[in-house]
């Protein structure tokens, strides 16, 4: 059995303004764009989360919500280097660590020799050096497998951990809401409660064969989690799947020559960010992406090989005859990158290109 550890920090980045800040310590804040200008919650403090802000709520509604909320600009760079300095303190007790974001990783603890290999000590002593060396408390959850640590860390927070032993998976995974399993969102949830599917004992008792045939892929998925099975291994080197960059208008537009005006600055970041970041990898497909004013959104994608300005205006046009004369409030480009070739994108010269199309 392995020993895997998922930690996971506590409101992250309103966490380190809260810290760098004191007077903001007793006040509900959350770390996002102002709500004139169409920001975005990136995380809350849990003060501001009894209101019912959450990360992703607009700024506008996080207000209404919660009318004395104070909004912070982000700094990302600090944040970064926050992270850097937790991702130090893992290394201490592993060396099979896998980061999910700035603010939570996977680690394998399963031959660290400290604490006598006790999981439950390792996660304690992990969390304790993180609160002493940054000032900021970290949420732990301590499992045979990925998916039960990752749960469990939410159960104790904030500044708690939760331990599931081997012999403990049977039940606590019987009597778990599907809704719990990471990758199960609300769709799916939805598609799974009209089937009568609730708990993972639900799913134990339903015919295998009806669940792939509903679900596919991820129906084979789903039978295992219910089963307390996860054989994934901590990754080290997770794979970037795709780059994107995306923009909230300042106010909604409605007409695709409205659209045209903004699509020319997301392509040359776009470009940019994959010439640094991705310079080496394949590309396998381009999307578009819009979110209406009624905060619904869709997608468009097309398999493409290279990177294609022209491509990027077709999808847009087709993403907007789903309007349905809705107004606009966000446009995003993106790239999706192959799992494997070390060829270099063979990209068009975005500088050089005319995008006044």
């Amino acid at each position: 059995m392995r020993k895997i550890i998922h930690v996971d920090m506590d409101c992250y980045f309103a966490a380190v303004e809260m810290r760098d800040f004191p007077e903001l310590r007793d006040k509900a804040i959350a770390v996002g764009g102002r709500s004139d200008r169409r920001g975005v919650i990136s995380t809350c403090n849990y003060a501001a989360r009894k209101f019912g802000v959450r990360s992703a709520m607009s700024s506008y509604q996080a207000l209404k919500l919660c009318p004395h909320l104070v909004l912070v600009p982000g700094r990302m760079q600090v944040y970064k280097d926050v992270s850097q300095q937790i991702r130090q303190i893992f290394n201490r007790y592993s060396d099979v660590i896998e980061p999910l974001s700035l603010d939570e990783a996977f680690l394998d603890v399963s031959d660290c020799q400290q604490y006598h290999g006790s999981a439950t000590l390792i996660a304690q002593a992990i969390r304790r050096d993180i609160e002493l060396e940054t000032g900021l408390t970290a949420s732990a959850g301590v499992a045979p497998i990925k998916f039960l640590a990752k749960i469990a860390s939410d159960l104790n927070k904030p500044n708690g951990q939760y331990v599931i032993t081997p012999d403990e998976i049977p039940e606590f995974v019987r009597t778990l809401p599907l809704k719990k399993i990471p990758g199960v969102g609300k769709v799916t949830a939805q598609k799974l409660s009209v089937l009568g599917l609730e708990t993972c004992a639900d799913v134990q008792l339903y015919p295998k064969a009806k669940l792939l045939e509903s679900f596919g892929k991820f129906g084979a998925v789903l039978i295992e989690r219910s089963n307390g099975i996860d054989p994934r291994p901590i990754s080290n080197n997770r794979v970037r799947k795709s780059v994107g960059v995306e923009t909230t208008l300042a106010q909604d537009i409605f007409t695709l020559a409205q659209c045209h005006q903004v699509l020319p600055q997301l392509i040359q970041e776009l470009d940019s960010r994959v010439s640094r970041s991705a310079k080496d990898r394949l590309i396998n497909k381009q999307v578009v992406k819009i979110k209406f004013n009624d905060f619904k959104q869709t997608t468009i994608e097309q398999r493409s090989d290279e990177i294609s300005v022209k491509l990027f205006y077709e999808l847009l046009q087709q993403a907007l005859t789903r309007s349905n004369e809705r107004g606009i409030r966000l446009i995003g480009v993106s790239v999706g990158l192959a799992e494997t070739g070390e060829k270099k994108l063979q990209t068009e010269s975005v500088a050089q290109l005319d995008l006044q199309f």
